[in-house]
Parts: structure tokens; sequence; C-alpha cells
């Protein structure tokens, strides 16, 4: 009696008792809903996919369930470190070897400057803090048919991921694939090869300048001060797009070495196939100059080896002048260098080869921080209204425009080819701003001296 008792009661329990599918919903708030809220709610405005993280972050969850609650909070912040930087490094279009060892210089950056990344770092704190309370609430369930709907949970959830993101596919973590057809502004215009010792070269690199897509105002708007009767009388214009693969650094090794690639071996090792040193063996002065701090992604050490024999950075521009611009990336105001860049070739003793890599359109723009952007309505108040950010990046654009064009165009300006490229387009989060740009090419426009003089002013 007492064994058919028993049989009975057991034949009675549900299909999943309660104590197990607890343990259940608790582990699936924590894997599934908690570690992937905040990228879900991106789903609706745009982001890098992530497929591969939730299923890494999900079968994580799956393996250290068993284990004591910290050990499963160390592999969740673990796993969960990984899908934030894999995150970032996708907005950016760098692979998380190159993100991982970019952190190094985070202390010279200013994120505080930026309300986005303030938000971002108390929901990243918020998370790890509930994850840390939550994993104490017993998951470990062992049901066959919970184990597989929790895989099919993972899954699904990947799968929808892949969906959401399928117009966006090309916008995001653009690494160079091997034998990728190579292409750049100076060998497009053959740059170098006006190097004949009569005239100066200048090659100007704007930060996050992208070609616009489909989007009037914006191509009514680049390059459009240059289209201007004093540039036209002094310069031949032409105008092209070009690839472009990862982020700024990636840009300058492809303008002035012919090649994809980064600078990471160029920090130990010198390469003179390089413009700088191709045109420091001609006879050039080669000069660099950037508005940022020179130990970032350790300019101040890979300039040298690609042949540059003269650098200046924030701090040495300031001592000339320049004034403090704020953001993420602070430092010298892009539109005060002009000057300073036309300083330089009026003093030259000898033919020059001048670079220039600008820096405050680095996203995201912020109002205010002397950077001369809070009126967009004088811009473009279509950008205004419908493309806030946008707009204030070309607020940066036209004061840089506007600066170097009175500075090439006045009587005393020497002789020189100058060339503006992009680096890469502008990696906005969402969307609604990043669908705005080629997600594949960048801008240049090329200003060759005709050669024959300006009249005196």
């Amino acid at each position: 009696m007492t064994a058919s008792t028993t049989a009975i009661s057991v034949d009675r329990n549900p299909v999943f008792p309660k104590a197990e599918l607890n343990r259940f919903l608790n582990w699936a708030f924590v894997w599934i809903l908690l570690a992937n809220a905040g990228f879900i709610a991106m789903w609706f405005v745009g982001a890098p996919p992530r497929y591969l993280e939730i299923g890494i972050i999900g079968f994580t969850g799956l393996i250290v369930k068993r284990f004591a609650p910290w050990v499963q909070w160390l592999a969740f912040v673990a796993v969960m470190s990984y899908s934030m930087l894999s995150f970032v490094g996708g907005l950016f279009n760098l692979n998380i070897s190159s993100l991982i060892y970019s952190l190094q210089f985070f202390a010279e950056l200013k994120p505080d400057s930026s309300i986005e990344y303030i938000i971002v770092s108390i929901l990243a704190v918020v998370t790890m803090v509930m994850a840390f309370w939550l994993l104490r609430r017993p998951g470990n369930f062992s049901n066959p048919w919970l184990i597989i709907l929790s895989g099919g949970l993972i899954m699904g959830l990947a799968t929808a991921d892949f969906a959401m993101g399928q117009g966006m596919r090309g916008h995001y973590k653009r690494s160079a694939p091997a034998g990728a057809f190579f292409e750049s502004a100076t060998g497009q215009t053959q740059f170098a090869a006006r190097a004949d010792g009569k005239r100066h070269l200048v090659l100007i690199m704007v930060e996050s300048l992208g070609v616009p897509q489909d989007n009037q105002a914006m191509s009514d708007k680049l390059f459009a001060y240059y289209e201007n009767s004093a540039i036209q009388q002094r310069y031949d214009v032409s105008k092209g797009t070009n690839l472009y693969y990862n982020s700024t650094t990636a840009g300058e090794v492809r303008e002035m070495c012919g090649r994809w690639g980064d600078y990471y071996d160029l920090v130990e090792t010198k390469d003179d196939s390089c413009m700088p040193a191709q045109l420091a063996a001609k006879g050039y002065a080669t000069q660099a100059m950037h508005s940022f701090q020179g130990g970032f992604f350790k300019r101040n050490e890979w300039y040298p080896n690609i042949g540059f024999q003269q650098q200046e950075f924030w701090p040495d521009l300031q001592k000339r002048g320049a004034e403090w611009c704020g953001g993420v990336f602070a430092g010298a105001c892009d539109r005060q260098i002009p000057k300073l860049l036309a300083e330089n070739l009026k003093q030259a003793k000898q033919p020059t080869f001048l670079y220039w890599l600008t820096l405050n359109a680095h996203l995201p723009v912020p109002t205010g921080l002397n950077l001369n952007v809070d009126d967009c309505q004088k811009v473009s108040p279509a950008l205004a209204k419908d493309f806030p950010m946008i707009c204030r990046q070309f607020a940066i654009f036209d004061d840089i425009d506007s600066a170097l064009i009175a500075e090439i165009t006045a009587s005393d300006f020497p002789e020189a080819d100058i060339l503006i490229v992009g680096d890469h387009m502008p990696p906005y989060y969402d969307r609604h701003h990043r669908s705005q740009f080629d997600p594949e090419r960048v801008p240049w426009l090329y200003l060759k001296h005709k050669g024959a003089a300006t009249p005196e002013s």
C-alpha cells in the first residue's frame, strides 16, 4: 500500500516542480534578461550586432550555475566586460584585441564630459551590483527540459539580435579582410609625386569626416567652403572617396604607409617605405601636428619611426597660443591650428611635408567647452532639427575650413599642395545618425597648387 501510494504521488508531480522552475527563472533573470536588457533596448535605435556575445553569456551561465555564487558573479563580470568591450569595439570599428590594447590610454580621456558615457557607466555598475545579489538565489536547475528551454532562449535571443541588425550590416566591426583591395586618397591623387622640391605638401586628416548618404543637407555642406573664387584662383580642386577600415590610427597608416594595418608594429620598428620617410629622403623637412596628447596611441613613439623629424602635440600647441577645447578628447582647438600650420610653412627653410591630425570632432561632441557648436541653427537648420550631433560636428568642420581657407588663400602663404581626407565614418551608436553616412568610404578634397603667382592683395 505504501509503495503504491508513493508511486501515485510521484506520477502526480508536475513536469517542472515549483522549486526547479524557480531555480530556472532565477537563472534566466540574470543570464538572459539582466545581461542583455540594456543591449536589447538599443535594438530600436541601432547598435552593433552581438549575437555571439549573447551565446557566450548564456552558455557560460549554464556552465557555472552549479558553482558558488561568488564564482558565478566573477564569471558574469568577465563575460559582461567582454560583451561591453566588444560592443564599444563594434561602434568604433575596432576588434577586441585592439580595444583592449587601447585601454592603457584611458586615463588621458575625459568621459565625464559626455552625458552618454556617464549614463552607460552608471548602468554598468547597477547591472553588476544587481547580479551580485540575484546570483545568491538558487539557480542550479537540472531538469533536461528546462536545460533545453534555456538553450532555446539563448539561441532565440541571438537570432533576434541578428535579425534586428540586418539593415545595418557593414556599419560595424570594419576590419580589413585578408587580401582586401587597397586604396587611399594619397594614392588616388598621386600626392607624393608632387614632391619636386618646389612646393610644400600638406596632408590633413579630419577626425570622423564621413561621406553623406542620401542626406542632401550634409552633401551640400561637405567641402562647400572651398567652392569660392579665392580657392579656384590658386588651386585646382578635385574630390573623391576611398575605402577605410578600422579607426583613426589605421587611417593614418593607410594614407602615409600605403597599406591596411595599424600602428602596433611601428612602435618598435622603423618603416622607411612610409611617405614621411620617403619625402625626408628627398630632402623634405617632415612635421606632424596633432591637437591631442602625443602619448595617446603612442604617436610620439611611432611618428618618428615613419619618418617625422618634428612633432607638435597639445602641450606644444598650447605654448604657441592654441586655446583649450573640451570633450571626451580634450586638447587644442582645431580652428586655431591652421594659423600655426601656416606659420610653420612660412618659416620653413626647405620644402616641407606637414601632416595635421584634427581632434575636436571626436564623438560625442558636447555643447559648451569652447567648441563653438552651441548655435547649430547657423550651421544648418535642417541638421539642427533632425541630427543635432551631426550638426555640431559640421560646426567644427566649418570652423576648420574657414580658418584653413583664410590661411591658404593669403598672399604670403607659400606654394603648397593640400590634401584633406577623413579617417573613418563618424561612429554614431544609433541607426538614425549612423545611417546618414556611407559605411565603407571616407571623402577627400585635393587642392593642387596651380603654380602661378598669386597677385598681392
